[in-house]
């Protein structure tokens, strides 16, 4: 197994805080995919288990319609998808594919994918690389770990021990013939979320220290000072067959 190497900016004082957006480089390795197996037109993708939506906007431009979906009183669930039979070209989860009841949702997948449409499943390693200009890169990314290791105890049990299990899982299941998966060690940053809702000051208080000692090895004084994050990206990528 192999992973995806993708550099982005994120504030020194939050990159752990929240997804990570998907870089336009890996939205395009998903849609050469889909281009290969089914061609144009590009009409309907669904982002399941969007969030904010950092990555469905990156699809709106290659689609005639995009649809976000997340669970909310709002909004639909992952293994419901109030969409017709056949009628998406591609579905997306872009780190949230985990925390999904995955065989219903693989199901529900397959119901509403076009033949030829193209499943997704995108998350990232906890394992990134940071750096600043004349910054000691293993000092900052040491700092790093330090946090990792801190956040381990709030691990949900829902992600048994390692998430890339459920991606593997995922791939074996897929009756599909034609997909690829690449993937490296995994865990995500869902810990500092159980963390802040168990006990919300020693979250900020973890948060704020790990921000100012960020800070004082990258010698500036500005939270907003932008770091530069390697995130390895991991991905499966499935092609429903024509005469499923």
């Amino acid at each position: 197994m192999a992973y995806r190497l993708f550099e982005g900016k994120q504030h020194a004082s939050s990159y752990w805080k929240h997804r990570i957006s998907p870089s336009d480089e890996l939205i395009r390795q998903v849609l050469d995919f889909l281009e290969k197996r089914k061609g144009h037109p590009f009409q309907l993708a669904v982002d399941v288990g969007c969030g904010s939506g950092q990555g469905t906007v990156l699809l709106a431009k290659h689609f005639a319609s995009v649809v976000g979906t997340d669970v909310s009183p709002a909004q639909c669930v992952a293994e419901e998808l109030p969409l017709a039979d056949s009628s998406v070209d591609l579905i997306t989860a872009m780190s949230a594919f985990h925390w999904f009841d995955r065989p219903r949702f693989l199901h529900e997948a397959h119901r509403v994918l076009k033949p030829n449409g193209c499943l997704a499943l995108l998350n990232y390693t906890i394992n990134m690389e940071l750096s600043y200009p004349d910054c000691c890169s293993h000092t900052l990314n040491q700092v790093c770990k330090e946090f990792y290791a801190a956040l381990e105890p709030y691990r949900s049990p829902h992600l048994g021990t390692s998430s890339m299990e459920l991606y593997r899982e995922a791939y074996e299941s897929i009756p599909y013939p034609d997909k690829d998966c690449y993937m490296g060690l995994v865990e995500t940053f869902s810990s500092y979320q159980a963390l802040l809702r168990e006990d919300p000051q020693k979250a900020t208080t973890l948060s704020q220290d790990i921000c100012q000692r960020l800070m004082s090895v990258m010698r500036v004084t500005s939270v907003e000072t932008e770091v530069v994050v390697a995130v390895k990206y991991y991905y499966l990528l499935a092609c429903k067959p024509q005469e499923a």
